[in-house]
């Protein structure tokens, strides 16, 4: 299974990025899709995630309104669309991939329940 995100970079706060992650070898399908994002020294934070049919979705409280994930199977790709940038976005952004699905209902915020990952891609906002 590969995860590969792109789309990070450099941005000045209020400006836009769109975050996108190519899976292959893996029914994307059946899989929940989910970002994460770290900054060093810190844990790992889970930003959002979307269902398997993308009828349901979960963003952290601090980009709420700000981002939106989605997602398209035909081309084993999600995306994280970032508006509103905030200084404290900064980060590098990780792609996850959930096969262990009890409910398409829930997605799972804490990073052990996810099973795949990708390298990270870094969004850094300026002041």
């Amino acid at each position: 299974v590969q995860l590969q995100a792109s789309g990070g970079g450099l941005v000045q706060a209020g400006g836009s990025l769109r975050l996108s992650c190519a899976a292959s070898a893996l029914t994307f399908s059946r899989y929940s899709m989910g970002w994460f994002r770290q900054v060093p020294g810190k844990e790992r934070e889970f930003v959002a995630g979307i269902a398997r049919s993308a009828d349901t979705t979960r963003y952290s409280d601090s980009v709420k309104g700000r981002f939106i994930i989605s997602r398209e199977n035909a081309k084993k790709t999600v995306y994280l669309q970032m508006n509103s940038l905030k200084p404290e976005d900064t980060a590098v952004y990780s792609c996850a991939a959930k096969s262990r699905i009890l409910s398409d209902t829930r997605i799972d915020t804490a990073g052990r329940e996810w099973d795949y990952w990708g390298q990270g891609t870094q969004v850094t906002v300026s002041s």
